[in-house]
């Protein structure tokens, strides 16, 4: 029997006074990989970021239970402990902060929490080094202050690169695909899929299917206007590709 990881129940939040999501509700299992597509202001980025808990957004009504504890009244850097991970769409650059030195604190911050020793600076090398030959970012962007002058491939492989590093329970992946070429983005699905397994899951918001050629997901659900309007397996977003999203506001 699968192991629920998170549940939504009747969720409503806005921004700005703006109702955004109306009552959604969406339950995901351990080991399992959910798709969320949508056109434009269907809500889908505002799910991720409510989830990570920005506090430029408010939760107005619902639940959301993340391991059988309440995320509400949670603090970001608290979800993240406790294995929940977001993935930005627009990854921000951090002037002065160096690659090496952000992603040692991120790792050492949640094994402390965790009540696990930090890793020894060896250790950690070696992690490090593993991870980054994966997603195809060389030592020179290790040692570079974090997105600092990278192209829009190379943030988006750091973000596959923290992780892998981090390791959450449920990574949440908002428009990962968005500005890659071909090449980074089969960089970037691999990453994703050799994360995957049993003991994690997957939320991943795009726009388009061509990310699902690569990542077999369980599940597609399609967001408009602040709900999830219909659910089903990789040939819905196969249908979405051919029809466009106008069908289903008919049915």
């Amino acid at each position: 029997m699968s192991k629920n990881i998170i549940e939504i129940k009747n969720l409503h939040a806005s921004v700005e006074d703006t109702k955004i999501i109306k009552g959604l509700n969406l339950k995901i299992n351990v080991g399992e990989k959910h798709t969320i597509m949508g056109p434009n202001g269907s809500g889908k980025s505002t799910l991720a970021n409510v989830l990570a808990g920005n506090p430029s957004y408010t939760v107005d009504s619902g639940e959301i239970i993340f391991m059988g504890q309440d995320l509400d009244e949670m603090e970001p850097d608290i979800r993240a402990c406790i294995g929940l991970f977001l993935a930005f769409q627009y990854p921000v650059e951090l002037p002065g902060v160096r690659m090496w030195q952000f992603l040692k604190s991120s790792l050492d911050a949640k094994r402390e929490y965790n009540g696990q020793e930090p890793l020894s600076t060896r250790e950690f090398d070696n992690l490090l080094n593993e991870y980054a030959e994966k997603v195809g970012i060389s030592q020179d962007f290790i040692k570079r202050n974090v997105n600092e002058g990278f192209s829009g491939g190379e943030k988006k492989r750091n973000e596959i690169l923290q992780l892998s590093l981090l390791n959450p329970k449920l990574a949440i992946l908002d428009e990962t695909d968005s500005g890659l070429d071909i090449d980074a983005l089969k960089v970037v699905s691999q990453g994703i899929d050799s994360f995957s397994s049993n003991e994690n899951s997957v939320l991943l918001v795009t726009h388009y299917q061509r990310i699902l050629n690569y990542i077999q997901p369980d599940f597609v659900h399609v967001m408009m206007d602040g709900n999830i309007v219909t659910s089903g397996d990789k040939s819905l977003a196969l249908e979405l590709e051919e029809k466009g999203y106008d069908w289903l506001s008919t049915k």
